[in-house]
């Protein structure tokens, strides 16, 4: 199935074969340490993954509580009247489904499925661009799609993609889902990512966005045992990301830094970040920063008025 697929969840693999998640968990942890695929959380997927590309389906029932926790606090980022670009994927469409409630706003997408999840609400205007339909993720993709974004200006783009490293930032394992991310974040004054503990530390074939230019990341609290996700988070605010952990306890909208890292102190302030606070950043004081400049408001209102 995962030759086949991809990917696979854990709860499919116990319907197809009759069994447990508990019994399915500890073979798919046998076939890991003979190389024949690697775990993730709430399923497997083939080894290497530089080249190979989970397709809709499989990835849309991969962390799918984490996708959720996530879509609630990056959706406390926008603002009644704001102009905004969101990539394809399973999280971004978590996200189109809240922002469905946001008076005012216009959401720029390549996704068939953001556009879908907003083609119903009334105070939200779609703008989609043009491009070649990618059929595995519901994607426009091609110089059609990069072409419609040139001279576009947004306040914050909100993207996802197969890897994020703080070596080489978010990373995505198509071409021409890479090259249109980028035309994406061109467009946009500010960068949100946003991406699943098992994204972290992964790298795919091609970069979307250097760490360098992510203003933020939100993502879940990973497992206390996941060393690789929590050394990545930490390298990954070392760089300057604004952190925002979501569907911990703590503050409303999610917590502080994941728990094993509060009881020592991170590097000091670096871009965007606060003199004497640490490199994870509050979720609560993230938000408390999110409001647009006069600046930025005069750039949605002009480009609303175009």
């Amino acid at each position: 199935m995962v030759r086949a697929n991809g990917a696979v969840s854990l709860r499919e693999l116990a319907r197809v074969v009759q069994t447990s998640e508990v019994t399915v968990r500890r073979d798919v942890r046998a076939l890991e340490a003979e190389g024949l695929l690697d775990r993730r959380h709430g399923g497997a997927v083939l080894p290497g993954g530089f080249t190979r590309e989970s397709g809709f389906p499989q990835k849309s029932h991969l962390a799918t509580a984490e996708k959720t926790a996530i879509a609630d606090l990056a959706a406390n980022f926008v603002e009644e009247g704001e102009a905004i670009v969101v990539g394809a994927g399973t999280t971004t469409q978590e996200l189109a489904r809240r922002l469905a409630r946001v008076p005012g706003l216009t959401v720029v997408t390549n996704s068939l499925l953001v556009a879908q999840a907003l083609a119903h609400a009334n105070r939200v205007e779609v703008v989609m661009t043009g491009g070649t339909l990618r059929g595995s993720n519901y994607a426009l993709v091609g110089s059609g799609a990069e072409q419609s974004l040139q001279g576009l200006r947004v306040s914050r783009a909100f993207i996802s993609g197969s890897g994020l490293t703080a070596e080489r930032g978010l990373s995505t394992s198509n071409m021409l889902s890479a090259s249109v991310d980028r035309a994406l974040v061109q467009a946009a004054a500010e960068v949100v990512v946003l991406a699943d503990h098992t994204k972290l530390g992964t790298d795919t074939m091609f970069q979307t966005v250097p760490t360098e230019v992510i203003t933020r990341l939100v993502t879940d609290d990973p497992p206390a045992h996941d060393d690789r996700a929590h050394t990545e988070l930490q390298a990954l605010a070392d760089q300057g990301v604004q952190i925002a952990v979501a569907g911990a306890t703590g503050s409303p909208g999610g917590d502080e830094v994941p728990a094993r890292r509060r009881a020592g102190s991170l590097p000091g302030p670096r871009r965007g970040q606060v003199p004497g606070g640490s490199g994870l950043r509050p979720a609560a004081a993230v938000l408390g920063e999110q409001g647009p400049t006069e600046r930025e408001r005069a750039r949605v209102a002009d480009l609303r008025r175009r």
